[in-house]
């Protein structure tokens, strides 16, 4: 048997572990209210007759996940009374975000949007806070599941949560496109739908299982040194102050020291910049892509086969295809590679809104959008799964994805105002624009190559070692 016939059968066997369903199942309740606040919601709000501008503008409450960073700490120390004996430390935060998201999405099903649009914006205000608090326990959940030993499972896992993730975004997320063009079916009643999959996602929580991990006594110790060196320069503070310092100098500050001494400073600056940098093109795209759909001229239905589905079940392909990949050749290839088709898939969309509404040319887009999509955020996670401190899984995590997402949230907030007041409705320059947006990010990978490549080194080094 070829040694590339031996890669194939030793990787695809890790799809077998059990971990990685629960990886998977945790993936779609990532990506699905992406769904409530996002496609569903713009759409809801075009039938509505609202502006580009402001369907754009409504979008920012989604910029809760581009700075989950700034609590994901007490993800990782703060103990939910009675859930986290019960269920542990990341199963207990994940049931409680759920709860909150379908108690939201429930309300949404009787609001009047015509006359309760700050309701609305408060929900989807409510649902993006929760879900990007539910975002760092269940990345953090990815990360643990898997013993230091196994990670050479890390491109497996990305394949597993993105795939998941865009089962969650995607294929539920077509479900209220189809329903919407039913007779006598409007969006509140959707929504009341959207609520009874969130019910069944939270009933999963309790069938997972929770992560071994010495995260605690990690950070005992951690805490033990802060109380010894506070005794030693302030032994006047009373014994409480020692220890409310010592807990918020191990939960705030050790996250972020362990961070750049890992890394370095530079380094770790320069991944910062990176992380941000990549994905702010695709972002303006995707906030306005159903608007644009709609204007170009495609159905509901349309919007659902092609963009829902069809990108779905490409984007689960091209995960697993990328994940043998990035396992095979690096991440940082992988990373390369989903660039420069990015820029390509973006320039598909400019000759949609030249050629018009072409179903040849939607599936075309759509077929290189799902591999832009797969191959991106399989290697994305994997990268920065690679570069968080075990200890502090959650906020490492949540601090390197929460950059990636601030041009997916905040900065694309503005999509619809650059379409309006500056593009004056152009769309084919809009998209042409957010192909160059890619440009960037390509570069500063290329000048930081080798020493991302020497983190690789070093990352392969270390399971070989803790295999050995």
């Amino acid at each position: 048997m070829s040694h590339i016939a031996l890669f194939f059968r030793d990787f695809t066997q890790h799809f077998r572990d059990r971990r990685l369903v629960t990886v998977f199942i945790f993936g779609i309740s990532s990506g699905f209210p992406w769904v409530l606040t996002g496609s569903v919601m713009s759409a809801w709000l075009s039938d509505e007759g609202l502006t580009r501008s402001t369907i754009g503008l409504f979008g920012m409450v989604a910029g809760a996940y581009s700075v989950n960073f700034l609590w994901s700490p007490l993800v990782d120390r703060v103990r939910i009374p009675l859930l986290t004996d019960w269920l542990g430390q990341r199963r207990s935060w994940i049931l409680c975000c759920l709860c909150i998201v379908f108690v939201a999405t429930l309300s949404m099903a009787f609001v009047d949007i015509s006359s309760q649009l700050f309701v609305v914006a408060l929900l989807a205000l409510i649902i993006s806070i929760t879900s990007a608090t539910q975002d760092i326990a269940i990345d953090a959940y990815r990360i643990d599941i898997l013993a230091e030993n196994e990670s050479d499972k890390i491109s497996a896992a990305a394949a597993m949560a993105t795939s998941g993730w865009w089962t969650g975004y995607a294929l539920l997320g077509a479900m209220p496109f189809y329903a919407a063009d039913i007779p006598g079916i409007d969006w509140p009643d959707v929504y009341l739908a959207l609520a009874v999959i969130v019910a069944l996602l939270i009933a999963y929580v309790f069938f997972a299982q929770e992560p071994e991990s010495n995260r605690e006594h990690v950070h005992a110790q951690l805490e033990q040194q802060y109380q010894q060196q506070l005794c030693k320069h302030a032994s006047i503070l009373p014994r409480w102050v020692n220890i409310v310092i010592a807990w918020l100098g191990v939960t705030i500050v050790e996250p972020l020291r362990s961070f750049f001494a890992r890394n370095g400073v530079k380094t770790a600056l320069a991944l910062l910049a990176f992380i941000f940098l990549f994905k702010i093109g695709e972002a303006f795209l995707a906030r306005m892509s159903i608007v644009f759909y709609k204007e170009v001229g495609f159905s509901n239905s349309d919007i659902a086969t092609f963009s829902k589905l069809g990108t779905a079940v490409l984007t689960i392909i091209f995960a697993f295809l990328g994940s043998l990949f990035n396992s095979r050749f690096g991440i940082v290839k992988g990373l390369f590679i989903s660039g420069v088709a990015m820029a390509a898939s973006n320039l598909m969309f400019s000759w949609i809104a030249v050629a018009g509404p072409k179903l040849s040319l939607y599936a075309l887009a759509i077929l290189l959008d799902g591999f832009t999509q797969a191959w991106s955020l399989v290697a994305m996670v994997a990268f920065i799964s690679m570069l968080c401190d075990r200890a502090f899984s959650a906020t490492h995590y949540a601090l390197l994805a929460s950059l990636g997402n601030l041009g997916r949230t905040l900065l694309s907030g503005y999509s619809g105002v650059i379409v309006d007041d500056w593009l004056h409705g152009d769309w084919s320059m809009f998209f042409i624009l957010t192909a160059l947006m890619v440009i960037p990010s390509l570069v500063f990978l290329f000048l930081i190559r080798k020493r991302l490549y020497q983190l690789e080194q070093q990352f392969h080094e270390n399971v070989k070692k803790a295999k050995g």
